[in-house]
Order: structure tokens, then C-alpha cells, then sequence
């Protein structure tokens, strides 16, 4: 297995993928035009900038290499690369997903 990329969810956003085995973005990906998502080691920092106020919340992973040529990797915050996806996420590339516990 590659890299591994996640993506934070909402339990109802959650639900969407899994039930309808694709996630088109929230509002903010729409908006930009890509899914956000991060490497492992960026999750706390996506979690304090974006869902401070938010507990029903799944991480959900992918192996990087199975995005193919949609994934790509662009700087955001302070120059740092993170992944965004250009296309949906599909339930059949998903490696885990679990409620995100926190402190």
C-alpha cells in the first residue's frame, strides 16, 4: 500500500459515501473546486482550523496511489503540500473509516 490520504467527515457526509458509494465534496470543496484532504500528520491541524465545534466527525483513509491522476498535490497553509482530490471520492477506494475520537 502507498502514502496513505484522509479525508475528515461529517457522520451525515459519512453516510452519503457509504450509502451512495460516492461523496461529490462538501460545500467547501465544491467551492474550490476539489476535494481537501490530508496526510495523517496534517489531521490535527485541519481538525482546529475547520471542526473546532464539530464531534461527528469519521475519518475516512485512502491509499494515495489507487486516486491516480486526480490526486494532486498543491501548497496551502504556510506552503505545506496537501492532497486534493479533482473528481469524487468513491466507497470502493476507501481503506478504513472510523468515528474520530477527540480529546
Amino acid at each position: 500500500m502507498g502514502k496513505r490520504v484522509v479525508k475528515i467527515l461529517r457522520a451525515d457526509q459519512w453516510r452519503t459515501l457509504r450509502d451512495e458509494g460516492r461523496f461529490d465534496g462538501s460545500d467547501a470543496d465544491l467551492r474550490d473546486g476539489f476535494i481537501h484532504l490530508s496526510l495523517p500528520e496534517q489531521v490535527e491541524g485541519t481538525l482546529q482550523r475547520h471542526f473546532a465545534d464539530r464531534h461527528d466527525l469519521w475519518l475516512v483513509s485512502f491509499d494515495a496511489d489507487t486516486l491516480g491522476d486526480a490526486l494532486r498535490w498543491e501548497p496551502s497553509r504556510g506552503g505545506a503540500l496537501f492532497p486534493h482530490l479533482y473528481g469524487p471520492l468513491t466507497l470502493d477506494r476507501v481503506v478504513d473509516a472510523a468515528p474520530l475520537a477527540r480529546a
